[in-house]
Order: structure tokens, then C-alpha cells, then sequence
């Protein structure tokens, strides 16, 4: 029950403020008073893992599987929605092509999901009892200022947007890290398309590898605020949920359609380019899947079927 209270609590934190028809100064003060209340409260491990579960739960893990049991129920009617067809599909136009592989896609990747919370649960209780450091992300009743909430997000999301294109491809396709690369090949790369949840579909390990340390790092590198990090984890969770949804109509669909383009064409092509999420780096140097008509990109789904 107390964990239920806490958790709403933390919910109220983020939903109320932008609910209730106070003033900008009135809502400001709640939140402040609402946080320090939440600091001064509860343990900072406990405030740091409750606020990121809600933001990934609600930013990727709920919307992400609402998506895909709509595709699961109704693929006759999602796939006139679907940039890929029939391929961006768990099992195709009929639903009795189901089969298990399929749900376990949606398993292995909410399993993923709390894996990387896991996994930073046990960096913070590492840096704080076992070592005696300070936490890894800034914990404290003040608030960040606006103009370093912006500096830590766009630092954090150019710092993530680097790791993530080396890690996919020197980690995840590269002769040199054969047993990382025949993981992911294995896994991740037996999809024919994306579609909700896929995004953190893939063997544990080189899930961790490209997918939770490049976004967990920047923020340990450069010790967020814990809210700058909460915020920075509900864009990144945004961007998995609506890129990997594979649907034509999503929100914010003039910056993320390049990134799911990119994504499509990196498992058509069976991994051989676009290896980083925004592309910029493929095209410097020289990784980058040039996108082909629509006839090109049908021979590509034969030769994938």
C-alpha cells in the first residue's frame, strides 16, 4: 500500500501541474513542494528507480504494448496504417498466423526494458555502498535550472546518438566481436519488420550494449539532475515507442520518420548500414542505406521472405 501511495505520488508530480487550471507561479510552487517532499522523504535510490519506472512505463512500456496488441487483434485494420505492409506486422494480415515466437518478441523486450533499470539500480547501489561515491545522478531538492536542463539534454542526446552508432556498429556488426554480433544477428535481425515493442527486442547482452549504456552513460558522465535525466529518458522512450511503431501516422512524424525510415532500412538490408538512430554519422562515414523507389524496396521484402 505504501509503495502504491509513493508511486502515485510520483505520478501527481509530473500529471497535475499540467491539470489544473492554476496560475504558471501556483503550479511551479506545487511541484517544488511536491519534489522536496519526495526528497526529503524517501531514499534517493528509491526516488531515482520509482521516477524512471514511471517515466519508461509510461513514455515505451504501456503505449508501446497497446500498439502492438492493436496490431495483434485487429491486423486488417492496422496494416492499411503500416509503412511496411504486411511485413510490420507480428504475424502478418491474419491473426492465425500468430505463433509463439511472436509474444515472446513482446516479452523479451519488456524483460530488456527492466534489465537496464535493473542494471542502473545496481550501478547507483555500487557507487553508494559498495565504493562510498556520490550517486551517479545528481539527487537534490533544488531544481535545475532551464538553461542547464537544455545543455544536459542536447550533451546527452549527442553524447547517445555517438555511442549508440559505434556500439551498433564496431559491437553489433563487426567480424571482430563475433559472439556480440551472431547475438544480435540471431535475435534482433530475425524480424522481418518493426512494429511496437521491437525496439528493445534482442539478446540481453547486446541489448545493454547498444541500447541502456549509450543512453545510461551521458547521464552518469555529466551527473544530471535527476529530473533533467527523467525528461531525458522520456524522449528517448518516445522515440523508441513512435520510430519502431511502424505505423505512417505517429506524432512528431517530421523528426521521426527519418529515424523509423532509417531503422526499416537497416533490417532490410540486414544490418549492412544505418547504424546510428539520426544518420548523420552513417553519412559521414559512409554507412548510410540510400533509401530506393518503391520497387527496389519490394524486391528487398522477396528477399527477405
Amino acid at each position: 500500500m505504501f509503495d502504491a501511495l509513493f508511486s502515485l505520488s510520483f505520478l501527481s508530480l509530473f500529471l497535475v501541474p499540467f491539470m489544473s487550471s492554476y496560475s504558471t507561479s501556483l503550479n511551479f510552487l506545487f511541484f517544488w513542494m511536491t519534489w522536496s517532499t519526495l526528497i526529503f522523504s524517501h531514499s534517493a535510490l528509491k526516488v531515482e528507480m520509482i521516477g524512471t519506472i514511471v517515466v519508461r512505463l509510461l513514455c515505451f512500456g504501456l503505449p508501446s504494448t497497446l500498439m502492438y496488441l492493436f496490431d495483434v487483434v485487429a491486423p486488417s485494420v492496422a496494416v492499411v496504417i503500416k509503412s511496411q505492409g504486411e511485413a510490420g506486422l507480428p504475424g502478418g494480415r491474419r491473426r492465425r498466423n500468430l505463433k509463439l515466437k511472436h509474444f515472446q518478441v513482446a516479452g523479451w523486450s519488456l524483460l530488456n526494458m527492466f534489465l537496464g533499470l535493473f542494471l542502473q539500480a545496481l550501478i547507483e547501489i555500487i557507487f553508494v555502498k559498495v565504493l562510498r561515491w556520490r550517486s551517479a545522478l545528481k539527487i537534490s531538492s533544488r531544481l535545475p535550472m532551464p538553461g542547464s536542463i537544455i545543455k544536459h539534454l542536447l550533451c546527452g542526446i549527442i553524447l547517445r546518438g555517438i555511442l549508440s552508432y559505434v556500439a551498433h556498429r564496431y559491437a553489433l556488426h563487426h567480424p571482430r566481436s563475433p559472439m556480440i554480433a551472431s547475438l544480435h544477428r540471431s535475435w534482433h535481425h530475425t524480424l522481418r519488420g518493426i512494429y511496437p515493442l521491437t525496439a528493445c527486442y534482442d539478446h540481453p547482452l547486446p541489448y545493454l550494449i547498444s541500447k541502456f549504456l549509450p543512453m545510461y552513460l551521458p547521464a552518469v558522465l555529466l551527473r544530471f539532475h535527476l529530473l533533467t535525466y527523467l525528461l531525458y529518458v522520456a524522449i528517448i522512450s518516445l522515440e523508441e515507442t513512435f520510430a519502431y511503431c511502424g505505423y505512417t501516422v505517429m506524432p512528431m512524424s517530421f523528426f521521426l520518420d527519418g529515424v523509423a525510415r532509417r531503422t526499416e532500412l537497416h533490417l532490410e538490408a540486414g544490418g549492412h548500414g544505418n547504424f546510428g538512430p539520426w544518420g548523420l554519422l552513417d553519412l559521414i562515414f559512409g554507412s548510410n542505406i540510400p533509401d530506393g523507389d518503391d520497387d527496389e524496396r519490394d524486391r528487398r521484402f522477396q528477399g527477405r521472405n
